[in-house]
């Protein structure tokens, strides 16, 4: 079966080799070098001053993140499911919350987040994501954080990139928290979240001191001398360090090339055949295309193409599938995703199977990657 499902994303042999060896102490020099050589690599990634790893979802890192870094109102922005849970994390810790909501097609706009910290000037946090993957979305954070530093430069400006890290190179000049996750384009199992984090957001995370298990103070402390606060999840660290040594061989920049390949290629590639992409301003990280026969279309996939890609949810439930573009994927492997589709919709009898799916595919990605 070849999942295509955008997170959890396959572990490759490389990693399961790795994380096969007898577990360690966490506690001990042996795991500490891994540990240090693993935030290193992570820095050259994200290339942040300081970056944390958390035993927990990205969930985790986003709930410490709004904790640790707003104080007295956060902003908030709600194209999909992800953002949407930015406001139930601040209403649950009974944080003031203004959220800006969206249909999840449509990209937030740098003028409605300004209009709105104009009139609030109590805000001091403010949130979005990099890629929304409800619905396949890209917010122009870059853009929409600086104009948020540029009206005020004390914002905490907070990115969830856990669909973007590893998928795009990531502009962080005027973001304070970077998150990620393991189970994404890091192609690790989840239960690991990370953390980026920027000057500004190392000295307020220092004059605070927030919660007791997503304690930022507690973890930087900690994870400076290259230990953790609490037990950490020793085998996929061993897993991410494994994946990370090996992306540094490859090249970042060929990673991103060839997944940003992949991802307009197989937009292309679904357009040729009929089929709508749905977000306006669509990410690198998945290919999301509107199809009210959705979920028939992804049980045909899996029942008789071995290929498992993701449906919607909530109000796109049924109405829209996902492909992942994420992590180490071979040629072979999307080229066969792409041809399932296609024949998949010739068994729904809505079209003739001429391959021109893989056809466009095929052109469009090697027209990119050279």
């Amino acid at each position: 079966m070849l999942l295509f499902t955008p997170g959890p994303t396959p572990v490759p042999e490389f990693v399961r080799v790795a994380m096969s060896e007898p577990t360690i102490h966490h506690r001990t020099p042996e795991f500490e070098e891994i540990f240090a050589t693993t935030r290193m690599l992570l820095k050259e990634v994200i290339q942040m001053p300081e970056v944390l790893l958390l035993a927990s979802s990205g969930s985790g890192a986003m709930e410490a993140c709004v904790t640790s870094l707003c104080q007295k109102k956060l902003l908030s922005i709600n194209s999909g499911k992800f953002g949407e849970r930015f406001g139930k994390i601040a209403k649950a810790f009974g944080i003031p919350n203004i959220e800006i909501k969206n249909e999840w097609d449509t990209p937030a706009s740098v003028e409605s987040v300004l209009e709105v910290l104009k009139q609030n000037p109590e805000i001091d946090a403010f949130c979005i994501q990099a890629c929304e993957s409800a619905g396949g979305l890209r917010h122009s954070y870059e853009e929409i954080a600086k104009a948020v530093k540029n009206h005020n430069p004390k914002i905490m400006v907070i990115v969830d990139s856990i669909t973007a890290m590893g998928v795009e190179k990531l502009d962080v000049s005027c973001v304070d928290a970077l998150i990620g996750g393991s189970q994404k384009a890091f192609m690790l199992p989840p239960g690991l979240s990370i953390i980026g984090l920027s000057q500004c957001a190392i000295e307020k995370i220092e004059e605070r001191n927030v919660g007791f298990y997503f304690n930022l103070k507690t973890e930087l402390k900690n994870q400076v001398k290259n230990t953790t606060a609490w037990t950490a999840p020793t085998t996929i660290i061993i897993g991410l360090c494994a994946f990370l040594q090996k992306a540094k061989e490859i090249g970042w920049d060929k990673i991103y090339q060839q997944t940003k390949a992949r991802a307009l290629a197989c937009n292309e590639a679904m357009q040729s055949i009929g089929l709508k992409i749905y977000p306006t301003k669509p990410a690198l990280s998945i290919t999301c295309v509107y199809d009210e026969e959705s979920d028939t279309l992804r049980k045909v996939l899996k029942n008789k193409f071995n290929v498992n890609i993701a449906g919607g949810q909530d109000n796109l439930k049924g109405k829209i599938f996902r492909i992942n573009h994420m992590g180490l994927i071979d040629i072979s492997e999307i080229s066969w995703v792409v041809n399932a589709i296609e024949l998949s919709l010739q068994e729904l009898g809505r079209c003739e199977f001429k391959g021109t799916a893989n056809q466009v595919f095929l052109k469009h990605y090697f027209k990119l990657i050279k």
